[in-house]
């Protein structure tokens, strides 16, 4: 399969707060929020969801097409996602903006608060996937990430428009956007993915239920943190698949990212839903314990052999033969 991955290319800025932030609120004072906490450390880090989702994409051997828009910072970023075998040929390079940026502050029970600066990614609006399918010889999946709102809405209205099937993942914009838009970039979707707040924000936001949107998506896929992910489907029992044991819980950031990058993977296998989601809760478990989203290494007998004592021998074999 030919997936082209859409979304956010950024830096970055990942700080640890030793303390709680529950610790930190008024419940009465949150209109006039103020505060300022004193972090341990300071990683800037590769990142955005487009790069981290092919980064994981081609250490895995899925050779991904990464389209968005970056600054003319970008030539190091791009050296570096070659190298590690993403096709960074549909990236538009701005010649006025430096790349997006993120920065984040986790406390110790691993909540998080950021902010996100644009910069090069509101030129991701001026990309045509035509040009990009032209290039390649075609798309078979196109995820539409978190990105440029204008850009998420003309992805998904191209998509349609030319009959190339797509996932609708909103991730980080869905808190800006409204429901009528919403409803547009999900109407159609082959994969719906969201983490378990979102589901919930979805609904509330679009006015459907859970029925009506699995009325109107192939498959909803439903990340759930430590206990996994769902898999739903109009009319077919709900597939569910644990994460393996973790080593050591570093950092979340870029965990949902490596589930969609293996799951993604998976898919290209042709090797089911269920061994997709396990190949990706397997990457985000290899994430969640590396400090950044692309720090991460992929030794092929350690990730073969935490995934067989997870999910078994027979699951293990259908998986191995397609990683080389």
């Amino acid at each position: 399969m030919r997936i082209a991955v859409t979304g956010s290319i950024a830096t970055d800025h990942l700080m640890t707060f030793p303390g709680r932030f529950a610790d930190q609120l008024v419940a009465d004072q949150l209109h006039t929020v103020s505060l300022s906490f004193l972090v341990d450390n300071l990683d800037v880090r590769r990142g955005g969801v487009g790069p981290n989702i092919c980064f994981g994409m081609g250490q895995l051997g899925g050779n991904p097409i990464l389209v968005g828009a970056a600054g003319y910072d970008f030539d190091e970023y791009r050296a570096w996602l070659d190298r590690h075998g993403v096709d960074t040929g549909s990236v538009r390079i701005s010649e006025v903006l430096h790349t997006a940026r993120f920065v984040c502050t986790t406390d110790k029970d691993h909540n998080q608060i950021g902010s996100f600066y644009t910069g090069a990614m509101s030129e991701a609006r001026l990309i045509e996937l035509k040009a990009v399918a032209d290039r390649v010889g075609g798309l078979d999946l196109v995820l539409i990430g978190a990105d440029d709102p204008e850009a998420m809405l003309r992805h998904t209205e191209e998509c349609k428009a030319r009959e190339i099937p797509f996932a609708a993942d909103f991730s980080q914009q869905i808190a800006r956007m409204d429901g009528e838009e919403i409803r547009l970039l999900l109407d159609g979707a082959t994969y719906l993915f969201s983490n378990e707040y979102e589901k919930g924000l979805i609904e509330s936001k679009t006015g459907w239920t859970d029925e009506e949107i699995l009325s109107r998506v192939g498959h909803r896929v439903t990340t759930l943190g430590s206990r996994g992910v769902r898999i739903e489907r109009a009319g077919e029992p709900a597939i569910e698949v644990a994460c393996p044991e973790e080593e050591a819980k570093v950092d979340p950031t870029g965990v949902g990212d490596a589930f969609r990058a293996g799951f993604l993977t998976g898919l290209s296998w042709g090797v089911g839903l269920e061994r997709a989601a396990q190949v990706g809760c397997m990457l985000a478990t290899l994430v969640i314990e590396t400090l950044g989203t692309q720090e991460y290494t992929l030794r092929r007998a350690h990730f073969m052999d935490r995934f067989t004592k997870a999910y078994g021998e027979e699951a293990a074999t259908q998986v191995h033969t397609h990683l080389t």
